[in-house]
């Protein structure tokens, strides 16, 4: 039974009414989506002409409104969430918005078409333009459609403090892959133009990835649920948690991969995806951050929903406890799916390792072993240095790729036939926003509909040809703005590290030797081009010390 709507009182609009401002079209998306969400939509349907100025329209199979209620919802400061008069239960809100208030800031600065029908035989088309409302009859089965157009039409200084159309095309994609992610169990479907980008099926986590992602990381991934308790004001309360774990070797440039909802809301909280990011513990190398999605439910008491005045944020009671839970949940699944790199066994030693800067550290060096056919075992005077042949590996054809391609333009490999690259959307759109500078970069993209891109030639400096992986990082870099003045760099190192010796590789003594010799006519030897250390060294004073000797061999 659907709720009916009712105006909030005086104390209560005093409380919630600062801040709601649509900001930009993809704010106009996550309002509408809480809204079909709390209606108890199973099928979300998101369609966007243009930047989202033009039209946005999100149509869902939810309880839909009788026409008493929708005439009273794009009014300011109406809600079915809250009863009247009740200020003291906004801490206890358990569903994603205000529908009265977003509907009406809405209407506000935009022409909203409202559709809908809760059942009946006759259902309400309501149109508000230029603050008039008109109503009339529609056909329409139980549900909701809302359409939005001509968004910031009356407010130039708004439109034009806006992105391009591919950036806010990519930020509504982004909006509606969390929600899909977060709440994988509602179908969700996005259209641009015309053409559908992506669909979730409804069925659960793993073909929510599928549908953001692509066949081949939800292939690579693990589904988590995790049950626990924690400490509260009133003793003890229930803490769930589910999602999804890219497993530790599908790894992005962004930790903007890492999707945080809570309560089925999704949220902007860096102490929940670092507990995420925490919980892999020592499995990703270096920069590299994981593909995770969770839903983080923790006891009632402990979530306030209103914060942040655009809902992107809650506050949470007892963080400390709910981090350490998320960490120890996503730790805990990751060891039962087995999904560990070979890379990250331990040495058993407790003594820290210091990594090596000095300088012409390799002259004189013995090679005497190896360990778990990844780290070169060196005798170097009174130090065992400890080489990770694939670090070392990478700075080494990181640094040859850098001076075959010198100042000119990166040579390219065409591809025929020209080969798709399934992306996320928000991929795609930046794929298309900087044509221009992936096109410097040697590759020939063009967009193929559905988060797909065709890819029609690829960097191929020193013979080394790029992969879909060097784009996919390469797009990661650009949306984490973290692209260096000159991005080559970034695209060079992805491209040095594909034909590295890997985890698993055996080197005979000779070839062990030879490595070390080009690592040390390298200018930057002690880093990889990811910046992770090449060399660590522990002294004989510290294995004497973990012996229990009182001194070295020759004291």
């Amino acid at each position: 039974m659907a709720p009916s709507l009712t105006r909030l009182d005086e104390t209560t609009i005093a409380e919630i009414a600062a801040g709601e401002v649509i900001s930009r079209p993809a704010r106009v998306v996550s309002e509408l989506l809480d809204n079909a969400l709390d209606a108890g939509a199973s099928r979300i349907d998101v369609a966007v002409d243009g930047d989202g100025t033009e039209r946005i329209r999100v149509e869902d199979d939810g309880h839909g409104l009788s026409r008493e209620d929708a005439t009273l919802a794009v009014e300011r400061h109406t809600t079915s969430k809250l009863p009247a008069d009740a200020s003291d239960a906004l801490t206890a809100v358990s569903t994603l918005g205000f529908r009265g208030e977003a509907l009406a800031a809405i209407c506000d600065c935009a022409t909203v078409e409202l559709v809908t029908n809760d059942g009946d035989a006759v259902g309400t088309k309501l149109r508000v333009e230029d603050g008039e409302a008109t109503v009339s009859d529609a056909a329409r089965g139980q549900g909701t459609t809302i359409t939005v157009t001509d968004l910031f039409a009356d407010r130039p200084a708004r439109r034009e403090s806006l992105a391009g159309p591919a950036a806010e095309f990519g930020r509504i994609s982004d909006r509606v892959a969390a929600y899909a992610l977060a709440r994988p169990e509602v179908r969700f479907s996005l259209g641009h133009d015309g053409t559908t980008t992506f669909t979730t099926t409804g069925n659960g986590p793993r073909d929510a990835l599928l549908g953001v992602y692509d066949a081949d990381l939800a292939r690579q991934a693990t589904v988590v649920e995790h049950a626990t308790d924690i400490d509260t004001a009133e003793g003890t309360g229930s803490l769930d948690l589910r999602g999804i774990l890219a497993y530790p070797s599908v790894t992005r440039a962004s930790r903007e991969h890492v999707r945080v909802a809570v309560d089925g809301r999704p949220v902007a909280d860096s102490g929940l995806r670092r507990a995420v990011i925490d919980g892999y513990d020592s499995l990703l190398a270096g920069d590299d951050y994981p593909v995770a999605a969770i839903d983080v439910r923790p006891p009632a008491d402990a979530v306030d929903p209103n914060v942040h005045p655009a809902k992107q944020a809650v506050g949470l009671r007892y963080r400390e406890a709910i981090e350490a839970a998320v960490e120890t949940a996503v730790g805990d699944a990751l060891a039962t799916a087995d999904a560990r790199r070979t890379e990250a066994a331990a040495t058993d030693l407790t003594t820290e390792l210091d990594s090596v800067d000095r300088s012409d550290p390799f002259a004189d060096l013995r090679v005497i072993g190896s360990f778990r056919e990844l780290y070169l075992l060196c005798e170097d005077d009174d130090q065992l240095l400890v080489v990770d042949q694939h670090a070392a590996h990478e700075r080494v054809n990181y640094e040859r790729l850098q001076a075959a391609v010198g100042d000119d333009a990166v040579p390219t490999a065409t591809l025929e036939p020209p080969e798709s690259v399934s992306v996320s959307p928000a991929a795609a759109s930046l794929a298309e926003a900087h044509a221009d500078l992936l096109d410097s970069l040697g590759f020939g993209i063009e967009a193929f509909g559905g988060g797909t891109l065709r890819v029609s030639a690829v960097p191929a400096p020193f013979g080394r040809t790029a992969d879909a992986a060097a784009l996919r990082a390469t797009l990661d870099g650009i949306a984490a703005d973290e692209t260096p003045d000159d991005p080559r760099d970034a695209l060079l190192a992805e491209l040095a590290c594909q034909p590295s010796l890997k985890a698993g590789d055996s080197l005979s003594t000779d070839d062990a030797e030879r490595l070390l010799d080009r690592l040390g006519e390298c200018e930057q030897p002690f880093a990889c081009p990811h910046g992770r250390p090449t060399v660590c060294s522990i002294d004989e004073a510290t294995l004497a010390a973990g012996f229990d000797r009182g001194s070295t061999r020759f004291d």
